[in-house]
């Protein structure tokens, strides 16, 4: 029996998936993007689990996006509950691009405060897209609750999703600023000078709020 011409191309597109050359691995996340196909929806959340070149996951996400939601949001859910990190920061990272609220209920407090910080990351991105109306504030506590985390980048992701709840996040922010910890005061008033001044820069917003955290510190103590 001759495999037909379509069966063929699926069969090479899945393989070249597996490529040892990135840019092999791009073309055929591209193409299945291009031309796109249920029996590809499998392959290409596996290979995000473990695809090591960004530009290629990103591929993948968007060859993700091209497929009908029903097929890949059932997924991707259970992707979020993978013991593996990068399963679970390229799901959810999928899953704010695909942006179907369904997947909200997916979002939770462990997530969100993920000990691997592009998993959180991802976490905060995809929660600020698929919040449904009226969860903002909660959102907001939740988010607040993870000021003064990590390094720059991971605190920029953070200030950033909280500045996109607009205003609703504006209470969660004062308290963050006269929180005991030195780190989580700082990275909110950093947060805060951004909210205000958008073209800031993140640096120098930190250094100045680093500042203001250590003399309200020493105000604190001295009263």
């Amino acid at each position: 029996m001759t495999m037909r011409k379509e069966d063929t191309n699926t069969r090479r597109a899945l393989q070249a998936l597996e490529d040892n050359s990135s840019s092999v691995r791009l073309q055929a996340a591209l193409a299945v993007g291009t031309t796109p196909d249920p029996g590809f929806v499998g392959k290409l959340i596996e290979r995000c689990a473990i695809e090591p070149e960004f530009y290629v996951r990103e591929m993948l996400t968007w060859a993700l996006t091209r497929h009908a939601a029903s097929m890949t949001v059932p997924v991707l859910l259970d992707e979020v509950r993978s013991e593996r990190a990068q399963a679970r920061s390229q799901a959810l990272h999928t899953l704010s691009k695909i942006g179907d609220r369904q997947a909200w209920p997916a979002i939770t407090p462990a997530l969100l405060s993920d000990a691997d910080d592009e998993v959180a990351r991802s976490a905060w991105r995809a929660a600020v897209v698929l919040v449904p109306e009226g969860g903002e504030h909660e959102l907001a506590v939740a988010l607040a609750a993870q000021l003064g985390r990590g390094e720059r980048e991971t605190q920029l992701s953070l200030s950033r999703a909280l500045i996109a709840l607009g205003e609703v996040m504006l209470p969660a922010l004062a308290a963050a600023t006269t929180d005991l910890d030195p780190r989580v005061r700082a990275h909110a008033i950093a947060t805060e000078r951004l909210w205000h001044d958008p073209s800031a820069g993140f640096e120098f917003a930190v250094e100045e709020a680093k500042r203001i955290a250590v003399l309200g510190g020493a105000d604190q103590e001295g009263q």
